[in-house]
């Protein structure tokens, strides 16, 4: 389940955002001001946030430069709402991070839409819609992985490490970023835990002639390619 940070001040937006989030199949957390916020991000990582700018103490936007700026938080997608609705506050939410920026009032079918929309940009893992990548088909709504009529029997680790892969073909990830965006980083595990999950994710593939598709990029880490040619079982 896709955790988002709701940060929020008003109490009854942010419980409309927070019930229509869990009616669409989020797990949701919800922040009122910017110190609570940072405690939920050093505690887990979410998958998005939705960053108020007006908040008590330091402002979202300042949040916002500031998770933009540390390596662990910079690809974090972020949507501002905000009752500021002058261009130049919108350049400047923008130009501070904000992948998206929804004005007061919004209506949540919008706001659930650009949801959406930033996660199959920036985190397309985090969705429950299918992906098929050289006739290998992940649906995360059923938990099934097929090649055709052929069904896959792949454990729960080896399942989410390659939703991740299949949802960001042909880039190269490190163990260190495989462990971040598929174990999560709260998660202390060794980085040559990567390595033996990719040997099961691969033997998994292999009665179907898609092992192949996990490369292994020497010193750098692990890639899926989408050229894959079918050979012998």
């Amino acid at each position: 389940m896709s955790r988002v940070l709701v940060v929020e001040d008003e109490m009854a937006i942010a419980e409309l955002i927070a019930l229509n989030l869990r009616h669409s199949g989020f797990d949701v957390v919800v922040a009122h001001n910017a110190d609570d916020a940072q405690v939920e991000i050093d505690k887990v990582l979410p998958d998005l946030v939705l960053l108020d700018w007006m908040l008590p103490g330091q402002s979202g936007l300042a949040l916002a430069k500031r998770w933009r700026g540390a390596s662990r938080t910079r690809d974090l997608p972020i949507i501002m709402l905000t009752a500021r609705a002058e261009e130049v506050d919108k350049v400047a939410g923008l130009d501070a991070g904000a992948d998206d920026y929804l004005t007061k009032p919004f209506s949540t079918h919008e706001l659930m839409a650009r949801v959406r929309a930033v996660l199959r940009r920036k985190a397309p893992q985090a969705l429950d819609a299918a992906v098929e990548v050289a006739g290998l088909r992940l649906d995360p709504a059923t938990r099934r992985v097929c090649r055709g009529d052929q069904e896959i029997k792949i454990g729960p680790t080896e399942f989410k490490l390659l939703h991740f892969f299949m949802t960001h073909p042909e880039r190269v990830h490190s163990r260190a970023q495989l462990l971040d965006r598929v174990w999560g980083d709260h998660v202390f595990i060794e980085e040559r835990t990567v390595d033996v999950h990719v040997k099961r994710l691969r033997e998994a593939l292999s009665p179907v002639q898609r092992s192949q598709l996990i490369e292994t990029v020497r010193g750098a880490g692990y890639r899926l390619t989408q050229q894959v040619a079918d050979v012998a079982a």
